[in-house]
């Protein structure tokens, strides 16, 4: 490539769709594994520090998994009030536990993840996201499937998070971003409860996944709104959808929320406080317009599947 030089002989490369992509030059990998369910990688790179990648998509890390993790969790924790039960599906970089147990009102977190043997490795080599959030006594994690633990769980939750790894074909996630899902979510949901769900990129040419999830939430959800963080290692600003029975605040004013997470959490946030939240809850005009345009909705006779798998290469 004229006027650049490459100094990593080995690559992580995401297809975006079939005419673009993009690469993370690797350093070092730290753990390599083909699951029950997956392919798991977890590499060191020079400018991205530690990431987790499951068959072959970027999923976080360690230089802005931050601008994920804290405005997947807050908003919802905020719109509940006083979270004491909090469902965490997926997560198993420990990241969003650790987001939720800033909140001192929290008793018990309970994260299910489908892939015991990526829990491992991230507790193992994923410390600086963790943060040893495993090793909390209010912390229980259950090695199964999140549609098999819905249907057979009676308790109700205060919170509920998804945070899942992207619907690609015969990936172990796709049945978890339709109607009969959020349904599943919604029976266990506390009355005043928030559910939150990553929804994929919203840049211009790929949003159209995140469109449709808003739509297949408000299905479900007498309120819903989406809102998007820009997270640079993933190459597009990221959306996420909430969904609750109650009216949600979409301007919020800064210096309220400053107060309750000064009062109700114990602080460390890097990106997220009121006028982030603020800003964060302002979707650009074509984005809306599609969402009020969008018709489709996911089921699991016609879930979504992303674009493609990513590849390793050298």
């Amino acid at each position: 490539m004229p006027g650049s030089k490459l100094r990593s002989n080995l690559w992580v490369t995401e297809y975006i769709s079939g005419w673009d992509s993009y690469s993370h030059g690797v350093n070092r990998v730290l753990a390599q594994q083909i699951t029950k369910f997956q392919e798991m990688l977890i590499v060191e790179s020079a400018t991205q520090g530690k990431a987790l990648v499951l068959d072959g998509k970027w999923q976080s890390c360690t230089s802005d998994e931050f601008l994920y993790h804290e405005p997947l969790v807050h908003p919802a924790m905020l719109q509940q009030g006083l979270p004491r039960r909090v469902l965490v599906l997926g997560g198993g970089e420990g990241a969003t536990l650790r987001e939720v147990l800033r909140w001192h009102s929290v008793d018990e977190v309970v994260m299910v993840d489908i892939d015991g043997d990526v829990v491992a490795a991230c507790k193992q080599h994923l410390g600086e996201m963790h943060q040893g959030a495993f090793d909390d006594p209010r912390i229980q994690v259950v090695i199964g499937d999140a549609l098999g633990f819905l249907d057979n769980s009676d308790a109700v939750w205060d919170v509920v998070i998804s945070d899942l790894s992207d619907p690609i074909d015969q990936g172990p996630s796709f049945k978890l971003f339709t109607k009969e899902y959020f349904q599943k979510v919604h029976r266990v949901l506390a009355n005043g409860g928030a559910f939150v769900v990553q929804a994929g990129p919203v840049g211009p040419v790929e949003m159209q996944m995140h469109v449709r999830l808003v739509r297949t939430v408000a299905t479900v959800f007498d309120h819903v709104h989406s809102y998007s963080s820009h997270v640079p290692s993933y190459a597009s600003p990221w959306g996420f959808v909430m969904g609750c029975a109650r009216p949600i605040d979409m301007r919020p004013n800064p210096d309220t929320i400053d107060a309750i997470l000064a009062k109700r959490t114990t602080g460390g946030l890097r990106m997220f406080d009121g006028q982030t939240m603020l800003g964060l809850y302002q979707q650009p005009l074509h984005l809306r317009r599609a969402i009020e345009a969008e018709t489709k909705i996911y089921t699991l006779e016609e879930p979504p599947m992303f674009f493609g798998d990513g590849v390793g290469s050298d």
